[in-house]
């Protein structure tokens, strides 16, 4: 039987979105959302954008690997600019 193998890459991953889930739950805590209409045009609250954020993310990555001859950094660069858009103005 093998076993996966967790590089460092992986490891930052995981982590890094167990810190925001963690974040994002004691902001819930301190601070309880309210819904409110964005540019997305539905009542959305905080971890309905993240989770959209984090979904887009993952699409900005795949177009970008697939169809562009960029790095990932770029990649990286534009999901985390997309995120701070959606979680402030979506």
């Amino acid at each position: 039987m093998e076993w996966m193998v967790w590089t460092t890459p992986t490891l930052v991953f995981f982590l890094v979105i167990a810190a925001i889930l963690a974040g994002m739950t004691a902001w819930e805590v301190i601070s309880p959302t309210v819904e409110r209409k964005g540019f997305l045009l539905i009542s959305t609250t905080r971890g309905d954008r993240l989770f959209i954020g984090l979904l887009s993310a993952a699409y900005i990555h795949l177009v970008v690997v697939g169809f562009t001859p960029l790095t990932i950094w770029v990649a990286l660069g534009a999901s985390v600019l997309w995120a701070l858009i959606l979680m402030r103005w979506g």
